[in-house]
């Protein structure tokens, strides 16, 4: 069964890769999350305060995946401590978040977010909202890794391939 939850990690160029190499993933697209316009520009997200985050849609099997192991993978690509900053990028444009569009997701994202503030001394400062708003970024920006595949990432190849083999619910790749 699919399901969809948007999850925002800095710079979503390569948040969208990373979430895309996991399996049980079906689709990615990156898009602007939670801001007080609709359907902005980048220049807007970037120069105007619109409020948004960069966040990337996430469509996922349920049967392949659980959304508390897809929250785990993605916790491992973001510094949850880090308050609108990751990488060398900054701004609330690239806060953490999740932003989910059923209610039945929240208690697990509450549980995640309880667990892996256990292994931090600093709060973790990832923001969990409800969708309200959310719209496709540029096409240009969408798959951007594979289609400039020296371009700017935060993300280190290693966690890339991390991603790549990850072997949710425990099932024979």
């Amino acid at each position: 069964m699919s399901s969809e939850i948007y999850l925002a990690g800095g710079c979503f160029w390569g948040m969208e890769k990373y979430l895309s190499l996991i399996k049980g993933v079906e689709s990615t697209q990156v898009g602007y999350a939670n801001g007080n316009t609709l359907f902005p520009t980048y220049g807007e997200v970037c120069r105007n305060n619109t409020g948004h985050a960069e966040t990337v849609k996430v469509v996922y099997n349920e049967d392949v995946i659980t959304l508390k192991e897809l929250l785990n993978l993605y916790f491992e690509a973001i510094d949850p401590t880090s308050l609108n900053r990751q990488g060398g990028d900054v701004g609330t444009q690239y806060r953490t978040g999740i932003y989910y569009i059923s209610d039945k997701d929240l208690p697990v994202i509450q549980q995640a977010i309880a667990e892996l503030q256990k292994k931090y001394d600093k709060p973790v400062v990832i923001e969990v909202k409800p969708l309200i708003n959310y719209s496709p970024a540029e096409e240009y920006h969408q798959k951007y890794l594979d289609k400039n595949p020296n371009g700017y990432c935060h993300i280190s190849p290693e966690l890339f391939r991390k991603a790549a083999c990850a072997n949710p619910m425990g099932h024979d790749s």
